[in-house]
């Protein structure tokens, strides 16, 4: 039987049916086509599945797409402003902190998640928001590099 979920994704407004066993991984890339969404360990250990969600960052892989009935999804799709890339966007290409790609969406919005929090995070509070986005090309330097100075444009 299928529930009725209405939900803002990247500001436009839903209104679905789905089972209830749909997760918002699957409800992101296979119903509503926002592929930039990353599916990786599937058991929320990666990160690669990382959103916002009312702009908390969360494991796509781990939310029933129900529980977010009622709320605000950003995805990678919906962090730039049409063809304005978000200032993190920019500084992780500026800083080569972009290899395979996989990642990035996940580190990008877990990004934006702290930096809507603590304006001006140290490089340990940096170190600990992306803890939960594994990545295996940059070694973390270079993501870390991309994301401090942005914090400092921001004052």
């Amino acid at each position: 039987m299928k529930h009725e979920l209405k939900l803002t994704v990247n500001g436009e407004p839903y209104h679905l049916m789905i089972e209830p066993r749909t997760i918002l991984l699957e409800l992101l890339r296979e119903e509503l086509d926002l592929t930039g969404t990353k599916e990786g360990c599937s058991c929320g250990m990666c990160g690669a599945c990382t959103v916002l969600v009312d702009g908390k960052a969360v494991k796509s892989c781990l939310v029933l797409a129900l529980q977010v009935q009622g709320k605000e999804v950003t995805t990678i799709e919906g962090l730039a402003k049409g063809e304005q890339l978000h200032a993190l966007q920019d500084s992780f290409i500026e800083h080569g902190a972009i290899q395979c790609g996989f990642c990035t969406p996940g580190m990008l919005l877990s990004a934006r998640a702290l930096l809507e929090e603590v304006p001006n995070p140290s490089e340990e509070d940096v170190r600990f928001a992306i803890a939960g986005n594994l990545c295996r090309c940059t070694g973390y330097e270079k993501i870390v590099e991309a994301i401090v100075p942005v914090a400092a444009k921001r004052e």
